[in-house]
């Protein structure tokens, strides 16, 4: 059984194009269903998870916010 690891905010690209013409999708929600935004159209999708692992071409990650460091000048 194939495994794919997504996240919120991850960006994806279906085996099929949306009558809007956009290819790329943004995720919003993760579980038994994964929630998708259309990033042409803003439409909102619900796919289960199965449906979902046969539907996706490619997964782009989310960009990770860089660490900080403690600001040394801040009182603790």
């Amino acid at each position: 059984m194939n495994v794919i690891h997504v996240q919120v905010g991850d960006v994806v690209r279906l085996r099929k194009q949306h009558p809007c013409g956009g290819w790329e999708w943004t995720v919003v929600r993760t579980g038994a269903d994964i929630g998708l935004v259309c990033n042409t159209c803003q439409r909102r999708l619900m796919l289960p998870r199965h449906k979902f692992r046969k539907a996706v071409r490619r997964i782009t990650p989310a960009p990770q916010p860089a660490p900080t460091s403690p600001n040394p000048d801040s009182p603790l």
